[in-house]
């Protein structure tokens, strides 16, 4: 029999190995959402804040990235939707303004289950006097894990230009995340098709190409025809699972949801 030190070192190996294999964390799979929620206004016209709700809290979604969003402006009767939205869903909310409207604020917002660890809102480049777009840059805590979460509109005007012009920022963004998992969700305003999604495609995924042959449209909600909103994510570090485009007439465009594996 081998004396207890000489024991002791055969053993350390094993031990070693067995502490590494215990501080690799197990992949985690997210819940999440891309809406425009055309400031809670459903095509029936009526401002419905918990139909909005409903239609997250159905989902069971863990992450949205929610655009037209406002915040204190007189057409959504000066209420605060970013903290209505966080009560009724039990979610926090981080709200970001691109542009004034009507005495408050019009941006995007994110509603999220796990902790914000960092949070900043960069314009994005504005041509010939359109909409300020921006898109929102939040650092989450995902099961010990530090995530990227990019939510963003971007210009609806016919000439491609700014869009375009936007996918390089975009690109950028995530060039600088480095080994970070990324998601990046929206409204594009743009067919996948468009020169501005080719080069949203040339260095992230396309969820919903990636696990479904349907179209995905996603507008005009009754009977829809285009596929203009998107979940994007970085392939070495995220897998996608599956993608639904929901079914409501909370808004004018409908919500898609992703099942994200962070590895």
């Amino acid at each position: 029999m081998l004396p207890p030190m000489l024991r002791l070192l055969a053993l350390l190996p094993l031990l070693v190995a067995g502490s590494l294999s215990f501080a690799q964390p197990a992949p985690v799979t997210v819940r999440v959402m891309s809406y425009n929620i055309h400031h809670a206004e459903g095509i029936d016209g009526k401002l419905d804040v918990e139909r909005i709700a409903r239609v997250i809290l159905d989902a069971k979604a863990d992450l949205v990235g929610l655009q037209e969003v406002e915040r204190g402006v007189e057409r959504t009767q000066r209420r605060d939707l970013p903290a209505e939205l966080a009560k009724l869903t039990g979610l926090t909310a981080h709200f970001d303004k691109n542009i004034p409207h009507q005495g408050g604020e019009y941006g995007n917002a994110v509603l999220s289950r796990y902790p914000i660890r960092q949070a900043k809102n960069t314009h994005l480049k504005s041509f010939a006097n359109g909409e300020q777009r921006g898109v929102q840059q939040l650092v989450l805590e995902i099961a010990g894990r530090e995530v990227l979460f990019l939510n963003t509109h971007l210009d609806h005007r016919r000439d491609p230009a700014e869009r375009e012009h936007s996918a390089t920022e975009l690109q950028a963004i995530v060039a600088a995340a480095g080994s970070k998992p990324v998601i990046l969700v929206g409204d594009f305003n743009a067919a996948p098709e468009a020169k501005s999604i080719a080069t949203l495609r040339g260095f992230l995924t396309d969820t919903w190409t990636a696990v479904s042959q349907e179209p995905g449209f996603t507008i005009p909600v009754k009977k829809p025809t285009r596929r203009i909103d998107y979940i994007w994510i970085t392939p070495a570090s995220i897998t996608p699972v599956k993608m639904a485009v929901i079914q409501s007439e909370a808004s004018d465009h409908l919500p898609i949801v992703a099942e994200l594996r962070v590895n």
